[in-house]
Order: C-alpha cells, then sequence, then structure tokens
C-alpha cells in the first residue's frame, strides 16, 4: 500500500515538471523512474534505493523521494534553470553587496536544496533592487603548512532566486569576496547528484582536488539525518553520489 501511495506521489511530481520542461521519454522500472531530456537523464528514487550505475558521459540528475517530497518546487526550479527555461540575468547588470543573516537565511530556506546554513561572510547580488543570488563563506582558516599568513576560506552555499540564471553571478560573488579578504585559496563542494564532473566552478577557476565517496543518511519522518538522534530509529537509508571538492587557488 505504502508502495503504491510513493509511485503515485511520483506520478504527480512527474505531471508537474512536465509542465514546466519538455521530457522526452518516461521510464518506469521496479524501484526507479528515469526521465529523458534534452541537457540531462533525471533518475526518481522510491524509498531505500540506492544509485544505480549510469554513464558519465551524459549528465545524470539523481533524487531521493525525500527531496521530492519536501523540496519539490525547488527541484522544478533548479530543473527549468538548468534546461535553460527561467530567468536569464546578466552579472554585469546586478550589483553585489553584503547582506545580514536574517536576509541570507530567509533567501536559502526558500530557494536552496540544502536548506539553509549561516556562515560567517555573506553576499547577496541584487538586480534591480531585488536579491536574485546568495553566497555564503565561512570564516577563515590559517593553515600553517603553507604560512602563517595563509588563509582558506570556503563557499558553503550558493543559489538563484527560484529558477533565475546569473550568467557570471558567482563569479562576481567570489570578486567581492576576494576584495575584501583577500583569501590564498578558497574551497567548496559539488554535489555529484547533480555534477558528475567538475561543475560550472571550473569556468571561474576551480580545480577538483578530491572525489569523496557516497554519504548516507537515515530517512526519519520525511527529514534526513547523517547520525540517527538518541530515541529515533530510521525509517529507512539513502545514499548519495558523493561529491566533488574543488579549490580556488588565489
Amino acid at each position: 500500500m505504502a508502495v503504491q501511495q510513493e509511485k503515485k506521489n511520483i506520478t504527480e511530481f512527474i505531471r508537474r515538471l512536465t509542465k514546466q520542461i519538455p521530457i522526452t521519454a518516461i521510464e518506469e522500472h521496479e524501484v526507479y523512474y528515469l526521465l529523458q531530456t534534452e541537457k540531462a537523464v533525471i533518475i526518481l528514487y522510491l524509498p531505500g534505493t540506492f544509485r544505480m550505475e549510469t554513464d558519465q558521459a551524459v549528465l545524470h540528475i539523481h533524487i531521493d523521494y525525500d527531496q521530492l517530497m519536501s523540496a519539490g518546487v525547488k527541484i522544478i526550479n533548479r530543473l527549468r534553470g538548468l534546461q535553460g527555461f527561467g530567468q536569464r540575468i546578466y552579472g554585469r547588470t546586478t550589483v553585489v553587496a553584503r547582506i545580514d543573516k536574517g536576509v541570507s537565511m530567509a533567501f536559502q530556506e526558500e530557494h536552496h536544496l540544502q536548506g539553509a546554513l549561516p556562515g560567517k561572510y555573506r553576499y547577496g547580488l541584487f538586480h534591480q533592487g531585488e536579491l536574485v543570488s546568495v553566497a555564503v563563506f565561512s570564516g577563515g582558516r590559517i593553515i600553517h603548512a603553507l604560512g602563517t599568513n595563509y588563509r582558506s576560506f570556503e563557499l558553503i552555499r550558493f543559489c538563484h532566486k527560484g529558477d533565475t540564471l546569473v550568467v557570471g553571478g558567482l563569479s562576481k560573488l567570489v570578486k567581492a569576496f576576494v576584495g575584501n579578504f583577500n583569501p590564498q585559496d578558497i574551497m567548496t563542494y559539488a554535489d555529484k547528484d547533480w555534477a558528475q564532473e567538475d561543475s560550472s566552478l571550473a569556468t571561474i577557476g576551480f580545480k577538483v582536488v578530491a572525489d569523496l565517496p557516497p554519504q548516507r543518511f537515515a530517512i526519519i519522518r520525511g527529514r534526513r539525518f547523517i547520525t540517527i538522534p538518541e530515541g529515533e530509529t530510521a525509517d529507512y537509508f539513502v545514499e548519495n553520489k558523493g561529491s566533488l571538492k574543488l579549490k580556488l587557488i588565489l
């Protein structure tokens, strides 16, 4: 009974998605659905299903059931942006500014698939007075092995508004941060569920320094946890494709 309802929920998500982007083929398998689009293959997994092996020559996007249920609108918006159907804005038409924690957290909660992180330094891009992109950075860490003045920072969150794509937006945000804090490097991570190679970060100078293994999550009442809270029991487990660690040397 539960499986039938889960399949019904996925079918409803697909119905909503097909109204937003062209899907050329839909395949229903025992534990996942496979959707073909012009630019990517989208795989929607039933609960407790682990990642299938895919052809690295083609972009595959892996989406778990709990994500569909908790962030369906965000996923559709991101897929619209990736497929080129969202609003396109050029970075040169935007203004970059520091933003406060409250504004940053609210924007991330609305638009980032993994939710919000406060970070230490927060920057936004404004287009005609509207906030359209946010980047969040950590505080600096001294890497003594590389020198007493060598400071490394982390880009811990970046997202656009809805299905908006700000061309050159991340580059503009990073340049503003570098101009303020003069880091020796900035590191970040790319989710391999959405990017199997070096992601768009490579276009602004980030290089892959590590290919990290899959991470396992416990799903409890639709929420995901890295460790199971005391007194709780996992409903099921999922495992992503891992992530790429990237670094921008300055």
